[in-house]
């Protein structure tokens, strides 16, 4: 079924039980989905096809709508494996602006202050990079699912968020202060690219300006779905996406490798304020978790096709 280069071949049984050990599938997230989002549509493809209505469904570590990337679904006796996937490491490949904040830490918030840029270069970043090795402590975003005295931080960040909207006032980063810190660890990072302005930096695939290559959710899912999933098509969509490219701030995209917990969009901030700057993330893909990579990652079309053996759902 899951070839040595990592194709997926052949049909699969349609008694769950055939599976030992449950199936884990690869899948390549697509971008403006929730990680529920995909799970949902496997575990209705799943159930479908192995005719059997409480079967489990789950996922390995969640992934950001706006991120793309390694998504493990475990299907069966494999969800039990879940946690054990959760804390092998991960590898990403990140792009950061500079010069802005968001409350979100990436594209979801629009910005809301703006920063030097001054200190913000190639050179300044080849020479920075290295101190955000190895173990450390980090703070979570406060649109996170951290715990704040018992209440999810995002549900904290949102009351704030529209607090500040209704009184014109700037979005209080301090707020993440209440957040507990967590030990973390990064055991490689590497520049791949920068450019001094966003504007001279190429398309990225997963940008909004380019969103409609991934098919959307109601096209894939039935429009019986599309009031509660999100539609790339031009819709009103429930993930919304800001677009910063038209201010010509400085971007990088940087590789990390990580332990299980560590949130990218903190990274950016962080490596923006050791630039005496601000930053946000523009773009997230997760190549590799644990033993699975990008490369042999399958489509959620591809995954639900697999499913259907062919036949229509």
């Amino acid at each position: 079924m899951l070839t040595a280069d990592g194709r997926f071949t052949g049909v699969l049984e349609r008694d769950i039980d055939a599976y030992l050990e449950g199936i884990v599938f690869p899948i390549d997230k697509p971008y403006r989905w929730t990680s529920a989002d995909v799970v949902r549509k496997m575990k209705y493809a799943a159930t479908r096809h192995f005719r059997k209505k409480n079967l489990k469904v789950g996922h390995a570590g969640t992934l950001d709508p706006l991120a793309t990337g390694i998504l493990l679904v475990c299907i069966g006796k494999a969800t039990k494996m879940a946690e054990e996937f959760q804390r092998h490491d991960k590898e990403y490949v990140a792009g950061i602006t500079f010069g802005a904040t968001t409350p979100s830490y990436d594209l979801e918030k629009e910005i809301d202050r703006l920063y030097p840029v001054d200190g913000v270069s190639e050179e300044a970043l080849r020479a920075t990079l290295p101190s955000f090795l190895g173990v450390q402590s980090q703070v979570a975003p406060l649109f996170s699912a951290k715990s704040v005295d018992g209440m999810r931080a995002y549900e904290m960040a949102r009351k704030q968020y529209r607090k500040s909207l209704r009184e014109g006032t700037a979005f209080d980063h301090e707020s993440a202060a209440l957040l507990t810190t967590q030990t973390i660890n990064i055991s490689e990072i590497e520049l791949l690219a920068f450019h001094p302005s966003s504007a001279e930096a190429p398309d990225r695939a997963d940008s909004p300006g380019t969103a409609a290559v991934t098919p959307g959710l109601t096209e894939i899912f039935g429009e019986k779905f599309g009031p509660i999933l999100t539609a790339a098509d031009g819709g009103k969509d429930r993930i919304k996406v800001t677009d910063n490219s038209s201010l010509g701030l400085p971007r990088a995209e940087i590789r990390v490798v990580c332990s299980k917990g560590t949130y990218i969009r903190s990274l950016a901030r962080d490596i923006g304020e050791a630039l005496g700057s601000g930053a946000h993330l523009d773009s997230l893909r997760r190549t590799r978790s644990g033993d699975f990579r990008i490369e042999n990652a399958i489509s959620i079309t591809g995954a639900t096709a697999l499913l259907s053996n062919g036949e229509d759902q």
